[in-house]
């Protein structure tokens, strides 16, 4: 079992609390047979046995809820419910042979997300990976083909997922009349549904649980009579006339607040002017200033978000602004003034959709939720979306960043309601970039009232708060791609543009006209291409070769269409070989020669880990409070129960740990169980010299999991590969291109690089300008070091620039994972290449910066090796301290 649940959840990428999920459920699957035969366990038990045996072990647990057996996992939203869906069916058919699911949806929005996620081929397919499901993909039946399957309920070989609506299966809908469901079909000699209670192995399937909790709901369910039900919310509870009523089932709980500790959905703040104060403005201006600062800030998220997109080459982002009106009335007026000419001069007409209850056709109402349900694609143009209390569960868009409530509500019903639509992430995970992992709410008027209430402690969420200054919000920031100059120099430029002047440089042939320019171009992706033949051009140098030389233009009249190239308007054909012989100059000018190495073993490898001794510093586990208190309803008296320990006792102590080290995927037991139980041995050891050994070993039984990450943590930093060969380093290329940097910057806000920001907390946000040794025209610096350094560069160096991200395949390991190293500059002196890296004075011995450098300086090693061996330069890592950094240092100093 172990080893199935290990398979599924890598094969489907499972997050920490979906694998406890599958993990628990897989425990109740051994306790228990929750049914008429014994599918999941030895033999089958009544749902009040069922309910005994889980108690046991699940104290949270204290009704089922339903007739059958039936369990809740309570899962924040965005963290990945549907994909858990897969994971359990595909669990109970591997390990216990289970053919036939029925999962239900509360609303048709959700009922046809999950017909998509659960049918092959598509994006989010939630059987991606399952070796059980991929010559034969379980049949789907919905509410609309279950009567058209015939012969399929014959094929006792295949799983058979059902996916139906609550009102297909509600005896009380449609003025009380039975639905089609419930009707005789001649091919079974019964009604389906009949066909489904009478199944032997029917596992119920309920996402967002908490609306089938109505009595009509519950009883159609309970007549299906599946052996196990597995229920999924992010709101475990009803609300009654007295507030909320929790669920008695809910067997595991992983909160929002959860959710955002461990970075599975976005963070949420909300924001406000500086000094702004409401009691000066009435509620027309502040309904006006909060919505055009609201698209300020729209404006500004979409800078950055395809500044990202542009920097680490993935997929751009399309974000959209939630407008939250207080009637169908309100939000009309609201899309009148966004979409006329005064409001940001026009520019969001054709941008706006209102999703409320007004739609006057049944046709409407469809163009209405189709241009929602698309709302994320790049290429729908809907940037604003105005709602009235409509957007309800099922609408999973990753897109949502700012959110200006326009609605009375107070703090609690908006935090509750509104922000839970837009916490979801677009890649997946956050990036670390504020503006691409935040989600905002323009509250000018309610600032502080949101702020008390997140702070509350049975609050859901923490807040970050935002205060804006207004000059600076209103301020314009764009998001430029900053190409090297060999790059900008090329490019075809509209008419009226400057054209980039290098001085030294001469390209009288490659921009003398339109079709000059394209075989220019031409020419550059040539010699960029030939970089990877390293056999035939080395370095940059070597591409004054004749034989090379001859190569490229060869190559560039085979891209532009051969010797038939005349120039437009004329019958002259243009010199080839003066413009290849141009850019060749030009790119032996413009490029600092970055070897792309990689490091290969040679013969067998294998992935280890280093024997080591266990530091023990810094471990201090507590002990579980055992203490259940249960208080009387009637005379509110209270009494304490001391819990016993219900988990697995093993034989062996330290095989608590081990076990949970063991659902690490790079840990392989054969391999590293003398070290595990090495370092598990220690761990007990040092728990013993403060505690008896009774006491540390249940320690260990109620901290397995912290404890067995404290020491993989640990076995990460002596990770290594074992070659029988060695290894062997591979140059890929000689050269390589200068990959464009992208960054987002006020117009105004480009200096010169000899001008000093006048706010130097501020200095990251500003481009700089007018270098002469620089490959680029424009550089950002993350601080006033990096800017002085610049300027010693400009002095020094004879040409330098920061390398945008990936330009380097440097790669260190930063105790947990492989990371990627991205030096600050790089420059060409007279006699050596420099990799130069700044750092505050305090984080010179920081962990992580040593591990770079050393990472580094491997690099330096082996690009030396090749650049030498082809007549080039030395390369050299060098670190400084910023408290060393002065426009008076000298590098051979």
């Amino acid at each position: 079992m172990e080893r199935e649940l290990k398979n599924i959840s890598q094969r489907l990428s499972l997050r920490a609390p979906q694998r406890e999920s599958l993990e628990i459920l897989a425990r109740v699957a051994e306790i228990v047979t929750p049914g008429r035969k014994p599918v999941l366990g030895a033999a089958p038990i009544d749902a009040a046995e069922a309910l005994r045996a889980i108690q046991a072990q699940y104290k949270s647990v204290k009704s089922f809820e339903r007739d059958f057996p039936s369990l809740c996992f309570a899962l924040a939203t965005g963290v990945g419910k549907t994909r858990l869906m897969g994971a359990f069916i595909s669990y109970l058919h591997v390990v216990h042979g289970l053919k036939h699911f029925f999962v239900l949806a509360p609303n048709l929005t959700i009922y046809n997300k999950l017909i998509a996620d659960f049918t092959p081929n598509t994006p989010k397919y939630v059987f991606q990976g399952i070796a059980a499901f991929a010559t034969t993909a379980p049949a789907i039946i919905t509410g609309e083909n279950y009567d058209e399957k015939g012969g399929l309920f014959d094929d006792a070989s295949r799983v058979q997922i059902n996916i139906f609506n609550i009102s297909k299966i509600n005896s009380e809908v449609r003025g009380g009349k039975s639905p089609k469901i419930r009707k005789l079909s001649e091919y079974l000699g019964k009604s389906y549904f009949d066909y489904l209670a009478g199944l032997p192995d029917l596992v119920m399937l309920m996402d967002e649980s908490h609306r089938y909790r109505a009595s009509a709901g519950i009883r159609a369910i309970n007549e299906l009579k599946p052996i196990l039900g597995l229920e999924l919310t992010a709101t475990p509870f009803v609300e009654g006339t007295r507030g909320a009523i929790p669920f008695q089932n809910v067997i595991f709980d992983y909160p929002l607040a959860r959710a955002m500790e461990d970075g599975f959905v976005k963070e949420p703040a909300v924001s406000t002017r500086r000094n702004f104060n409401a009691a000066e403005h009435s509620a027309d201006e502040i309904e006006k200033i909060k919505l055009e600062d609201g698209v300020r800030m729209h404006e500004h998220t979409k800078v950055e978000l395809i500044n990202y997109a542009n920097q680490t080459q993935r997929q751009v982002v399309k974000p959209f602004l939630l407008v939250i009106a207080r009637d169908t009335s309100h939000a009309r007026e609201l899309v009148k003034r966004i979409e006329s000419p005064e409001f940001f001069k026009g520019s969001y007409k054709g941008k706006v959709i209102q999703v409320d209850s007004s739609a006057k056709s049944a046709a409407d109402e469809e163009e209405m939720i189709n241009r929602l349900l698309k709302v994320e694609h790049t290429d729908e143009p809907t940037e604003i979306v105005v709602h009235v209390n409509m957007l309800k569960e099922g609408w999973d868009v990753t897109n949502l960043y700012t959110i200006v409530p326009l609605r009375a509500a107070n703090a609690r019903i908006l935090i509750e309601q509104s922000i839970g639509r837009g916490l979801r992430l677009p890649y997946g995970m956050r990036t670390g970039v504020d503006e691409v992992d935040r989600l905002t709410i323009v509250a000018h008027d309610k600032f502080q009232e949101i702020i008390d209430e997140a702070n509350r402690k049975d609050s859901p969420l923490r807040l970050r708060a935002i205060v804006v200054d207004g000059e600076e919000l209103e301020r314009k920031i764009v998001a430029i791609e900053n190409t090297s100059n060999t790059e900008e120099v090329l490019r075809t430029r509209k008419e009226g543009e400057q054209q980039l002047v290098i001085p030294g440089i001469d390209l009288g042939h490659s921009t003398r006209n339109a079709t000059n320019s394209k075989v220019a171009q031409a020419a550059l992706e040539v010699i960029q291409a030939m970089s990877k033949e390293t056999a035939l051009a080395p370095t940059t140098r070597s591409l004054s070769a004749e034989a090379v030389q001859a190569e490229i233009v060869k190559r560039t009249l085979q891209k532009v269409g051969g010797v038939q190239l005349v120039i437009e308007g004329t019958a002259e054909k243009p010199d080839v070989a003066a413009i290849a012989a141009e850019v060749t100059h030009l790119v032996q000018a413009q490029t600092i020669d970055i070897p792309r190495i990689t490091v290969v073993p040679r013969g067998q490898s294998r992935f280890v880990f280093s024997d080591f001794d266990l530091d023990t510093a810094g471990i201090n586990p507590k002990p579980m409070d055992r203490n259940i208190l249960t208080r009387e309803l009637r005379s509110d008296k209270e009494y304490t129960v001391i819990a016993t320990y219900h988990g697995e006792h093993e034989p062996r102590v330290e095989n608590h740990i081990v076990r949970r080290l063991m659902d690490y995927p790079d840990v392989d037991y054969h391999q590293t169980a003398a070290l595990m139980y090495k370092l598990t041995g220690q761990l007990l050891r040092y728990l013993e010299q403060s505690n008896t050994a009774d006491e540390a070993a249940q320690l260990i039984r109620d901290n397995e999991v912290l404890l067995a990450k404290y020491i993989y943590l640990q076995m990460k930093g002596h990770f290594h590969v074992e070659s029988e060969g060695g290894f062997e380093t591979r140059v890929l290329q000689g050269y390589d291109k200068l990959r464009p940097s992208a960054f987002t910057v006020a117009p105004e806000m480009v200096l010169p690089f000899r001008e000093m920001p006048e706010r130097l907390s501020e200095i990251r946000r500003y481009a700089f300008k007018g270098f002469s040794k620089c490959l680029y025209p424009l550089q950002k610096f993350d601080s006033k070091q990096e800017l002085i350094l610049s300027r010693v560069l400009e002095r020094d160096s004879l040409k330098w620039f920061k390398p945008a991200f990936g330009q380097f395949q440097i790669f260190y390991n930063d105790g947990l994972t492989q990371r990627q190293y991205n030096p600050d500059f790089v420059a060409e002196m007279v006699t050596e290449i420099l990799l130069i890296e700044v750092k505050d004075d305090g984080e010179l011995e920081d962990a992580v910066v040593v591990a770079k450098q050393r990472a580094a300086e491997l690099y330096c090693e082996q690009a030396s090796d090749f650049a030498v061996g082809h007549g080039g330069k030395g390369w050299r890592y060098l670190i400084l301290g910023a408290g060393g950094v002065s426009e008076n240092i000298s590098f051979g100093g």
